[in-house]
Parts: structure tokens; C-alpha cells; sequence
């Protein structure tokens, strides 16, 4: 039995056709399934899933989104399709078409999902929006551990001196680098926000307090930005670090 979600999500796919470093990255294939692919299968795997579907300006990912049972209401305008498009504003032109058609607040939240970031599981959507009913989180995103403590991290000057780098280790009174408490970073796996609180502020990273991060390991965190990150997702599966029975077909 599938089990009853806190809350009723819209989950949405953005995927716009233009990509400078890989051609047609949204439709980059994993073990035979594109990048969009992953994430329709996870969000219809959800429990919290109340309905799916994607905000693209290409006819091929639109193909692709309804081949897989996605919903495919709207053509993406041409001004949101830019390299210099936000995501929020993607995300709110969505809403308000959603809310065009059925009415103000029709969901508890709205959930993005980006395929660049294609590893994200349904227990993954589900534990985030378990999250933020348990928390009353404005927010929730997807984060993943960093390799690195930030105190570890710093520029070089321009003659290769890392002097800022050693004037934070300095405070670190003989702690080891192994003895510094787990950072994190956002993984771009998924940003769930709630809907009336992101219809009033437009903006993810607006409410300091009730903004939080649900943890993702390493292998499941990995973003495609460059060819190179196909070539490691890739042997992650291989490997066996990413087992891909959790996108397998379903009924749609």
C-alpha cells in the first residue's frame, strides 16, 4: 500500500532546451534513460505527488516528458528559456498558470526538480516533504557533504601565497582536519517549497529560520554540468554505487 503523504505537491520539471557545455543535456541518457527521465520516474514514485509536469520551451523534451507520462501543459515562454532566466521565475510562471486553471493555493507546496541533477530517489522527494510537514520549513533542498571544511578553503593571491587560508587555520587551537563538524552544500537534487509562502515571496532562500537541508550521500548528489559528469554518473552505475531498479518503469 502506498503510503498517505502530509502534504499535496505539485512536482515540476524545468528543462529548457539550450545547454552550452552538453547539446541537448536534458536529454543526456543514463543507462538507456535521459536525465529527464529520472526525474519523472522518482516524482511518480512519490507518495506526495500530486501531480507532475514540466515547464520546457523544446518540442523534444516535450516529447520525451510525454512519453513518460509527464504532463505537458504549457509551452515555456521564450524570455524564461534565457541563460539569464531564474529558476524562480520559471517556477512562478508555473504556479500562477496552475493557479489559473485550478484556483489559488491548489497545493500545500511545489516541489522543483532540475534533471541535472538526475540521481534523486521518490524516498528522497517523500523524506523532504515529511520534512517540512514535521518542521513547518518554508523550504527544504537537497544537500550533500562536502569533501572539504570551508575553513580549508580559501583564494590564492596573486602570487600563489594561500596567507587567507592560513589565517583561518589558525583559529582551529590543534584540531585535526578529520575532527571538523560535517559541512554541506545544496546537491541541486530538489528545492521544495511551501506555496502560499513562495507566492507571497517570490524567492527560496528568503527565510533564514525556517529554510532546511535534507542530507544526500555523495553518489546520489551528482550534478551534470560538464561531459565529464555523464562519464562519472555513469560509473557510478556500473559500479554499483547507484542502483537504477529505483527508476524502473511504472504505471502511469
Amino acid at each position: 500500500m502506498t503510503p498517505v503523504s502530509p502534504m499535496r505537491v505539485l512536482y515540476l520539471i524545468t528543462a529548457r532546451g539550450g545547454s552550452k557545455s552538453i547539446p541537448k543535456k536534458n536529454l543526456a541518457r543514463i543507462g538507456g534513460l535521459s536525465l529527464v527521465g529520472f526525474k519523472a520516474r522518482a516524482a511518480q514514485g512519490a507518495a506526495s505527488c500530486a501531480r507532475l509536469m514540466i515547464s520546457t520551451d523544446d518540442p523534444e523534451i516535450q516529447d520525451e516528458a510525454r512519453a513518460l507520462g509527464v504532463d505537458v501543459p504549457f509551452t515555456r515562454p521564450a524570455e524564461l528559456a534565457t541563460d539569464t532566466a531564474s529558476s524562480d521565475d520559471v517556477v512562478r510562471h508555473a504556479m500562477d498558470w496552475v493557479e489559473s486553471q485550478e484556483g489559488p493555493n491548489p497545493y500545500d507546496a511545489v516541489m522543483l526538480l532540475e534533471p541535472s541533477s538526475p540521481f534523486a530517489r521518490s524516498e528522497d522527494f517523500d523524506g523532504a516533504v515529511r520534512l517540512m510537514a514535521e518542521r513547518q520549513a518554508n523550504v527544504v533542498v537537497g544537500m550533500r557533504p562536502t569533501e572539504v571544511a570551508t575553513v580549508f578553503v580559501g583564494p590564492m593571491d596573486d602570487e600563489g601565497r594561500i596567507t587567507r587560508i592560513i589565517d583561518q587555520m589558525a583559529g582551529l587551537a590543534g584540531l585535526r582536519r578529520q575532527d571538523q563538524r560535517q559541512e554541506y552544500t545544496m546537491n541541486g537534487a530538489l528545492y521544495l517549497m511551501r506555496w502560499d509562502y513562495y507566492k507571497r515571496v517570490g524567492l527560496r532562500y528568503a527565510d533564514r529560520e525556517r529554510t532546511y537541508g535534507y542530507p544526500m550521500d555523495r553518489f546520489h548528489s551528482i550534478e551534470i554540468d560538464e561531459p565529464v559528469d555523464l562519464d562519472i554518473a555513469q560509473f557510478f552505475v556500473e559500479w554499483g554505487r547507484v542502483d537504477l531498479s529505483h527508476w524502473a518503469a511504472r504505471d502511469v
